[in-house]
Parts: C-alpha cells; structure tokens; sequence
C-alpha cells in the first residue's frame, strides 16, 4: 500500500509517517500544504491520502477541497480525512457521493495507533470509516435549515426570489437597507452558504426557498 501524507504539522505528520511505516505501509510523499499534495498524488500515484482539512496558506478548508478534488478527478484513489472539527458543508460534499474508499475520523477521537492503521487500511480496501460525531453532524445538516429562518428572515427571502435587491427589499418591508443586509447574511449563514466564488449564494438560497415544500411562493 502506498500513502501520500498531507498535514501542516511537522510533528503530526512525522508521527503519522512512522506509524504507517512501522506498520509496513509505504509513504510516498509527506506534504504541509494541499498543492503539494496534489502535486505528489501526480508525481507518486499513492493508493490512499490522508489530509488534513486545515491547511496553508489560509488554514480553513484547503485539504478538504483538495480531497473532494481528487475524489472528482481520481476516485481510484482512497481518502482518508483526519481533522480537529467537523467542516459540514464540504463533508457533506464529500460523503454524498460514492462513499467506497472515504474516511474522516477526528484526530481527538483517535484512541490508539492500531485502530488508526485499521482505518487506514480499510479505506485502502475500498471500506467507509466515519467517526459518530461526523456522522451526527452531516446528517443534522440535512435536516431543513429554512426552518430557522426567521419570519422576517423567510420575508426577506421571499423577496429576494422576486429578484429584488438589497435595496428594493429595504423599500419593499420599510426597513433601512443595513437592516436587509443583516438579516441576507442571517439567511446564508443558516442555510450553510459560505462564500465561494465558484456559486451565487443568492440564487441558491433562492432555489432552496422556491423548492422547499413547505416555503410559501411569492
């Protein structure tokens, strides 16, 4: 087995290498950032990864987005995430697909080398490996967030389906527009819609509302 290490701590990830090695298993690479991990999965073609979610250079979702990138581009390839917390939305994206050869464990929740190894290699295998609590967060976040919305949240958001602006929908409730913005970001907060630029926050809290059962139509 060949395995491609990808974890920002120098100690964590030597520690991570000797496990895996006095184990037998073969580490190719042992990177601290996501382009080099992607760079050594080119370079050595490992049969598993274990990344860590946060890494350089902003140290928030680097790894995850790299491991859900080769999960799209090479899902020959094994993952295993290893991580400190639970990042629900690209979780979400991770296990929503085929989920052979996917593990994310919580590096707190690790209790002992051998059942680390195990993990390792049975996500190698082709197997799913998911510790409760990621499991317990990704499926609170299926549940329909437009039901925290506010009322005057779901207003705002009815408007919003309308194609009115910040400002139309500041006129519209008689409200300050400062007010609307507030209650926007309340809305893509609580409907998991971090900024990315790859999507439009505001047409997809739109399609969320116009397909919710449950939502009122405008």
């Amino acid at each position: 087995m060949r395995v491609a290490v990808a974890e920002d701590s120098v100690l964590l990830r030597e520690g991570i290498t000797r496990i895996l090695e006095a184990s037998d298993i073969e580490v190719v690479a042992a990177v601290g950032d996501a382009e080099a991990l992607l760079a050594a999965v080119e370079t050595a073609s490992p049969d598993v990864v274990v990344v860590d979610v946060r890494m350089p250079p902003t140290n928030t979702t680097e790894g995850l987005r790299a491991a859900l990138k080769l999960r799209k581009e090479r899902p020959e390839i094994a993952v295993l995430v290893l991580s400190q917390f639970v990042e629900e939305h690209y979780a979400t994206d991770l296990l929503s697909g085929d989920m052979s050869g996917v593990g994310y464990l919580l590096k707190d929740r690790v209790v002992d080398v051998k059942g680390f190894v195990r993990a390792v290699r049975q996500v190698a295998g082709g197997g799913t490996v998911l510790d409760p609590e990621v499991v317990s967060q990704v499926l609170a976040r299926h549940r329909d967030p437009l039901k925290e919305l506010t009322p005057r949240e779901l207003e705002v958001l009815g408007q919003m389906a309308q194609g009115r602006s910040n400002s139309g929908i500041a006129a519209a409730l008689s409200v300050s527009e400062s007010a609307v913005a507030k209650h926007v970001n309340n809305i893509f907060a609580k409907l998991g819609l971090a900024p990315a630029d790859s999507d439009h926050r505001r047409v997809i809290a739109v399609l969320r509302f116009l397909r919710s059962a449950g939502a009122p139509r405008s």
